[in-house]
C-alpha cells in the first residue's frame, strides 16, 4: 500500500464523524494563527483536527501548543515525498479511523477555516467532492498574485474542468472535502506512491465526476498577505512547470489505477 512511513501522536481518540487534514512543513506562526482561528470559531466541535507534518524543524508544532488549540492528532512523515505524501498519510489515518469525510486545507493561514461546517453540510447532503472556491459567487479572492490569478482562471481551471466533465473555478485550491466512499473506491485508489507532490490534488479534482460521484463548489475566502513573501511552496519557474506537467498528465489519465 502506498502509505509513507510516519509517526503519530494521538492527543485524543476519534471524537467526530469528519476530520480536517492540514498538511504543513515549517509554517511557523502561520499554522499557529490558523489553528487559533479554528479554535476561535470552535471548529473542533464539528470535526477532528489532524496535522499532517512533512518534517517541520521550526518548533511550531510543540505538543503543548497543539493540545491547547484543540488539535486531535499530529502525524509526522518519516519518508520521501511532499504534499501528496502528507495527504496520503492523512487519508490513510482518516479511513483507518472510520471518518465519514475528509476536509483538507493548507496550513499557511490563507483560507477561511471557519467555513469548515459548510463543507460538512455538503458532504451530508450527499456530495463526494466539495471544492472551495474564492471565485465562486460569494467567495473572496484577497490580494491574489496577478500571475496566479491568470494561471488558475485561464489554464488550470479550464483544463481540470474539461478533464472532469464539470466546471470548476478554483482548481489549485486545496481547501476541499471528500467523502469516505469516494476515497475508498478501488477505482480511485488514492494511496499510491505515484502521488508525491501535487498530483493527488489534480487527480482527485477530476476522478469523482469521471466515476459518477456528485461534486460541487462552495464559496470560500483565500487571502494573501498585502506585503512580504507570498506563503506558498510552489516556486515560480520549477514549481509552476511541474504543475503544468501534472495538469496534462492528469488530462491524459496517467494517474488512473
Amino acid at each position: 500500500m502506498g502509505v509513507p512511513a510516519f509517526a503519530y501522536y494521538e492527543y485524543e481518540q476519534k471524537r467526530k464523524e469528519y476530520v480536517v487534514l492540514i498538511p504543513v512543513i515549517n509554517e511557523g506562526e502561520r499554522i499557529l494563527k490558523e489553528l487559533y482561528r479554528a479554535y476561535k470559531h470552535q471548529i473542533a466541535d464539528h470535526a477532528d483536527i489532524v496535522i499532517c507534518d512533512g518534517g517541520s524543524t521550526d518548533g511550531s508544532l510543540e505538543e503543548r501548543k497543539l493540545r491547547k488549540l484543540s488539535v486531535n492528532t499530529l502525524l509526522v512523515k518519516k519518508d520521501k515525498g511532499k504534499q501528496g505524501a502528507q495527504l496520503r498519510m492523512g487519508i490513510y489515518w482518516a479511513l483507518r479511523r472510520g471518518y465519514r469525510g475528509v476536509i483538507t486545507i493548507d496550513g499557511n493561514h490563507k483560507d477561511s477555516i471557519e467555513d469548515i461546517p459548510r463543507f460538512i453540510r455538503k458532504l451530508e447532503e450527499g456530495y463526494d467532492l466539495v471544492q472551495g472556491s474564492r471565485f465562486a459567487r460569494g467567495g473572496r479572492a484577497v490580494n491574489t498574485p496577478f500571475v496566479r490569478n491568470i494561471a488558475v482562471r485561464l489554464i488550470h481551471a479550464p483544463v481540470i474542468s474539461l478533464t472532469a466533465g464539470q466546471r470548476f473555478t478554483d482548481t489549485t485550491n486545496a481547501y476541499r472535502a471528500y467523502s469516505a466512499r469516494y476515497l475508498s473506491d478501488d477505482r480511485v485508489a488514492p494511496l499510491r506512491d505515484i502521488f508525491m507532490t501535487y498530483e493527488l490534488l489534480a487527480y482527485l479534482s477530476v476522478r469523482a465526476t469521471q466515476l459518477g460521484y456528485r461534486a460541487c463548489e462552495i464559496p470560500v475566502t483565500r487571502a494573501y498577505p498585502r506585503r512580504g513573501k507570498t506563503p506558498t511552496k510552489i516556486s515560480f519557474l520549477k514549481g509552476n512547470s511541474e504543475l503544468m506537467k501534472i495538469l496534462f498528465l492528469n488530462f491524459l489519465g496517467a494517474y488512473n489505477p
